[in-house]
């Protein structure tokens, strides 16, 4: 899995269940409040943020050689329905299970509107039995040995993704020719919608850092989370000065080595951004 580099000089019983219960709905209340719709702004579900994050803005693909973002795409369709209430964690119990024990339980079916979104809901809610967060990455992605189980690999996302982002008017669609085959790419034609993403995270780790994750809005924090499984980390601060670069992988650094059971059991919401880490952590 994915590692954070640094470049050289420039180079207890249903008591707790309840109250844990108390708590995600009073973090779902907060949602709202927390990160208010501007409407100058166009809305981006996580996945399509860490696509952009990680497609090179003239050529319109992603790198041949990263391996993750595969992964780390399906694990933000995980958080991005957590944060939208149609997915939860089960409940802890007298005998606390660590995060990677506890099973994604459907909290509402309603339709998110987003096709990614709701085929991963259908799958949800179509299981006999509920799986972990971990293996529901591995379903999502195809890395499974059961065969009765790939009819839950989403397939093609990164393109329905950058389709998305051609309809939002963020990318372009062209043709290109490598010798051998012609592939579709898809060039960023929005640069200022980029620019506003990376400057958003950029800050949060810089001018905005607040040292503590539950403090943090829960996209930005996710956006991290799911930033560094996918390998992209680095193209949101390549661009900072050398003393700015190195503040904020740093305090990135710091962030992703917390322990999330201690951090998913401060509550506000972000069990399943944690859960996702630590499934990252893990492989």
């Amino acid at each position: 899995m994915t590692t954070l580099t640094h470049r050289g000089r420039r180079a207890e019983g249903r008591g707790s269940e309840k109250r844990a219960e108390g708590e995600e709905e009073a973090a779902d209340r907060e949602l709202n409040e927390e990160e208010p719709d501007d409407s100058k702004d166009i809305r981006l579900t996580l996945m399509e943020e860490v696509l952009l994050l990680g497609l090179k803005d003239k050529e319109g693909y992603t790198s041949f050689w990263n391996d993750c973002i595969s992964s780390g795409l399906r694990g933000g369709i995980l958080i991005e329905l957590a944060l939208r209430g149609r997915i939860r964690l089960e409940p802890l119990a007298l005998r606390r299970k660590r995060l990677l024990e506890r099973k994604v339980l459907l909290k509402s079916d309603a339709p998110t509107g987003d096709v990614l979104l709701d085929e991963t809901l259908r799958h949800i809610k179509a299981t006999e039995t509920a799986e972990t967060v971990q293996t529901w990455i591995e379903l999502l992605t195809g890395e499974t040995w059961n065969p009765f189980k790939l009819q839950y690999q989403l397939r093609n996302v990164r393109e329905r993704l950058a389709k998305a982002l051609v309809e939002k008017g963020i990318l372009t669609t062209e043709k290109q020719n490598f010798l051998l085959f012609d592939m579709t790419t898809h060039p960023v034609s929005n640069a200022s919608e980029k620019q506003r993403l990376l400057k958003k995270l950029q800050e949060s780790v810089l001018e905005r850092w607040v040292n503590e994750p539950q403090r943090m809005e829960r996209r930005t924090l996710a956006l991290l989370v799911l930033a560094h499984a996918s390998d992209v980390l680095e193209n949101v601060f390549s661009s900072l000065a050398d003393d700015k670069y190195d503040v904020a992988m740093n305090r990135t650094k710091d962030l992703l080595d917390m322990d999330p059971e201690v951090e998913a059991a401060k509550g506000r919401g972000t069990e399943m951004i944690w859960a996702v880490l630590a499934a990252f952590n893990k492989s």
